[in-house]
This record gives C-alpha cells, structure tokens and sequence, in this order.
C-alpha cells in the first residue's frame, strides 16, 4: 500500500512540474520580450526614428525585410513557442513582429 501511495504521489508531483514548467516558459518569453522591446525603443531613438510596435503575424501577411535588427529566440521546448524578430524595411522603418515557430525540442542526455 505504501508503495502504490508513493507511486501516485510521484505521479501527481511530475504532472505539477510540467505545468510550472509550461508557465515558466510563458514568464520568460515575456521578460524577453519586455527586455526586446526596451532595447529596440533604444535602437529606435540612437536611430533617430519611432520605436517599433509589436505586431501579430498574419499568414500571408507581406514582409519588407531590408535588415534583421533583432530576435527573440524560440524556446527549447516540444512545442510550438512564440518569437519575435525586429527588422528595418525598405522606407528605413523599424518594425517588430511576434510569431509562432516549432520550439527548439533537444532531448538531454539521450
């Protein structure tokens, strides 16, 4: 009884990690993005120009890359995980937008 009863807490203990990991991950995509967004505000007045809104990807939207400025990287997780890229179009505009890619899914020690 007791082993069964150590099983199932070591059960319920593993799925409660997975969620805290799960909204870990959304806690520091959001902290890089607020750390992004400060730092490209930044760039945007060394430039001389407006800072950069932070726009949702549509598909098929047309994008007018010139020059990558900045990216948030996706993180390492079996999942699909947002980015964001801030970039300067062909007119000298900086422009930031948030989009969603596979995460990097590496295995440890496998």
């Amino acid at each position: 009884m007791k082993f069964f009863k150590l099983i199932t807490f070591a059960g319920v203990m593993a799925m409660s990690l997975n969620v805290f990991a799960e909204g870990g991950g959304d806690r520091t995509f959001e902290k890089m993005l607020s750390a992004n967004t400060k730092a490209m505000a930044q760039y945007a007045a060394n430039q001389g120009k407006p800072a950069p809104v932070v726009k949702e990807y549509e598909y098929g939207m047309t994008l007018d890359v010139v020059k990558v400025v900045s990216v948030v990287r996706p993180q390492v997780a079996c999942a699909v995980v947002p980015a964001v890229m801030t970039y300067e179009d062909s007119q000298g505009q900086l422009n930031t937008i948030k989009y969603t890619v596979a995460g990097d899914c590496r295995r440890q020690g496998g």
